[in-house]
């Protein structure tokens, strides 16, 4: 440390003046000296010995020619070790030392020095005052290691104090949730300034106003009780609180809370919980929406039971000769009704993603064709319907009805948004989703897709809206007048058959729906309706065992059959079917329920049959489709399932396709 002047030669130690000339006397000539030579020698040695500061004094030529007691204690010389030797002799200090490189300076300038450095001589940290004079040099020298020590951990514990403050500062500023500092009266002291983002006000606007003044009336005696609690002594409270927001909305906050006695203060850390709860509702949701999936398999499983006799009854009613006119138009619209029932089961299992799907090749621009055609007769003249197909788009790979029900859903929902009619624009185009846009859409799968879009010059979505269309339940028309099940049933429709969704909609200029539907790969070309329902004969000799435990079921696919041609064989479980197979029976196919009492499904008994008559071939059939797939696989794959109601055509060619495999 370089030395720097005090201010002159004196250094005054309490009461005591000591003069810093040669051999501590006042010059003979000064004015108004008196002398008294019996004090001279003893008075000031006692004087000097008595100080705390060392004393040290050299000569022109740095001998020391005085050294007090404390000097002696800090330096743990004797005085008289000491006393006519040189600093460079007593100490061993060379010339670069710095502690004699400042007094030098201090002597070469006449200033006096000023200096705290540390002596590796006496490892210790010394206070050093220096003070030149014509016949030499003077030293004081006070230890101020512990003094240092304790100096620098005050500082170290205000560094970190204020390292401490503005992490806290920074944690204020920058705290996504709502942080308060409040009196014993409710009064806003600080908030932080997210209270912008969380309540739409600024800091500003709430500090010095009272905590009353924006919580939810609800809430307000509970809060007020949780900060009496927390003055009693119950350092920290949990405690849900609504405040309104500037716009007028309820924010849920979940708080908590601690008082500092000894600032008088409340201290309160908010979190905005309305995502949470938005999550939480979704997941409610989602939980009905399995609960209702649920029902909805249970109730399709008896449902489907009838609708398979309505419609078998009827394909026999229409096989009989010489039936009457009257007769066969009051069969075709009970046929109608029962397919109409089947349609909404169907619906009701593609909603609860229990459905399978029935995926064929298909040319999207002849489907939605035909259907733009039909809409154009129903959505009503005030709704202009227009459809632009690509000329080159890819084949698809979809159920057709699942598609044609998912188009007339946004359909009809397009013409709920345009009360004064407008346009409805239908289009299909090839779309590549590449990585990029599958990060940006969760759910989308990078690929190839053929698009169909459906947009509206409707009223339009607010983008809170917009988030939550597919959401079950979620609807903004009047009470009564919808489910909120039609968008979702789409989603899951479009999330069933391996394509992806995504709608834009923006207040006042429609709404475009787009349905990406995967590309068909190597494919000759799309399926033909008139292929779809080629008749399928059987042949001689063919033999039949029919598993139903529903006694009209049976019987009447026991008829069908026949009708078909076939040979049949009938149990109305696992356990008469093991014994039929035992006893030697021909047996060609195996035509069993899946859902079965009695402890063995359809599938178990078709691995048991497997294992008696290897290679015979199985055809599985169910009204509850939801473990169809599941259930089957490892025997005959998906395509050896026939979902109930279903026609006799529909059985003719399913028997076919699986004899013939």
């Amino acid at each position: 440390m370089l030395p720097r002047g005090l201010g002159g030669p004196e250094r005054r130690l309490g009461r005591t003046s000591i003069d810093m000339t040669e051999n501590g006397a006042q010059p003979k000539d000064a004015p108004g000296s008196t002398a008294q030579p019996s004090l001279a020698a003893d008075a000031k040695e006692v004087l000097l010995a008595s100080i705390s500061d060392g004393l040290i004094a050299f000569d022109n030529d740095w001998r020391i020619t005085y050294f007090n007691a404390a000097a002696e204690r800090l330096w743990r010389r004797k005085a008289e070790d000491l006393i006519g030797r040189t600093i460079f002799d007593a100490l061993n200090v060379k010339p670069d030392n710095p502690f004699y490189a400042a007094y030098l300076a201090s002597k070469q300038s006449g200033e006096p020095a000023f200096f705290v450095a540390y002596s590796t001589n006496f490892s210790a940290w010394h206070e050093v005052r220096g003070y030149p004079h014509a016949h030499g040099y003077t030293i004081f020298i006070r230890d101020v290691t512990e003094e240092r020590t304790n100096y620098l951990a005050i500082v170290e514990n205000q560094r970190n104090l204020d390292v401490a403050h503005a992490i806290n500062q920074r944690i204020f500023d920058t705290s996504q949730d709502l942080i308060l500092v409040v009196n014993n009266k409710g009064t806003f002291l600080r908030v932080s300034p997210s209270s912008m983002s969380i309540l739409g006000l600024p800091p500003g606007d709430m500090i010095g106003r009272s905590a009353a003044d924006f919580i939810f009336y609800e809430d307000l005696e509970t809060t007020r009780e949780e900060m009496r609690l927390a003055r009693r002594g119950r350092a920290i409270r949990n405690f849900d609180c609504r405040y309104v927001h500037r716009s007028g909305r309820v924010v849920p906050l979940a708080w908590m809370g601690v008082w500092s006695e000894p600032e008088q203060q409340h201290f309160f850390i908010g979190r905005d919980m309305t995502e949470r709860m938005q999550a939480e509702d979704r997941l409610r949701h989602a939980q009905r929406l399995e609960s209702v999936g649920q029902l909805t398999g249970g109730i399709a499983h008896d449902f489907n039971n009838l609708l398979a006799i309505v419609m078998g009854s009827i394909d026999l009613m229409f096989d009989v000769p010489g039936l009457p006119q009257e007769a066969a138009e009051r069969g075709r619209a009970a046929l109608h009704a029962a397919q109409r029932g089947a349609e909404l089961t169907r619906r009701l299992l593609a909603f609860a993603r229990q459905q399978p799907l029935k995926p064929l090749v298909v040319d999207a621009n002849v489907l939605v064709g035909n259907l733009t055609t039909l809409l154009s007769r129903t959505l009503g003249q005030e709704i202009e319907v227009t459809f632009a197909g690509a000329t080159d788009l890819w084949p698809v790979i979809i159920d057709a009805a699942g598609l044609e029900s998912a188009i007339t859903n946004l359909a009809v929902n397009a013409r709920d948004a345009m009360p004064d009619g407008g346009r409805l624009m239908i289009e299909t185009k090839n779309e590549i989703l590449d990585a990029d846009y599958a990060r940006e859409n969760p759910g989308a799968i990078p690929g190839e897709y053929a698009a169909v879009i459906v947009s509206d010059t409707g009223t339009g979505m607010a983008a809170d809206v917009l988030n939550r269309i597919f959401e079950p339940f979620f609807t903004t028309k009047e009470g009564g007048k919808g489910t909120g099940l039609g968008l979702s049933m789409v989603f899951g429709f479009v999330k069933q058959s391996g394509g992806h969704i995504r709608a834009y909609s923006e207040l006042g200029h429609g709404t475009s729906m787009r349905l990406y539907l995967p590309r068909a790969m190597n494919v000759a070309g799309p399926q033909t309706a008139a292929a779809a329902e080629a008749k399928a004969e059987a042949k001689v000799n063919e033999r039949i065992l029919v598993v139903e435990d529903n006694d009209a079921i049976r019987q009447l696919v026991l008829i069908q059959l026949t009708r078909l041609g076939y040979q049949t064989l009938q149990a109305s479980g696992a356990g008469e079917a093991i014994e039929i197979l035992d006893s030697g029976e021909k047996v060609d196919l195996l035509f069993t329920d899946i859902v079965m009492p009695g402890g063995m499904s359809g599938h178990a008994l078709a691995q048991e049959a497997v294992k008696r008559r290897p290679g015979l071939k199985v055809l599985f059939t169910s009204g509850f489709p939801g473990t169809l797939l599941q259930e089957i696989e490892g025997i005959s794959g998906p395509d050896a399932v026939l979902t109930k109601p279903y026609r006799t055509q529909e059985l003719a060619r399913k028997i076919r396709t699986i004899l013939d495999d």
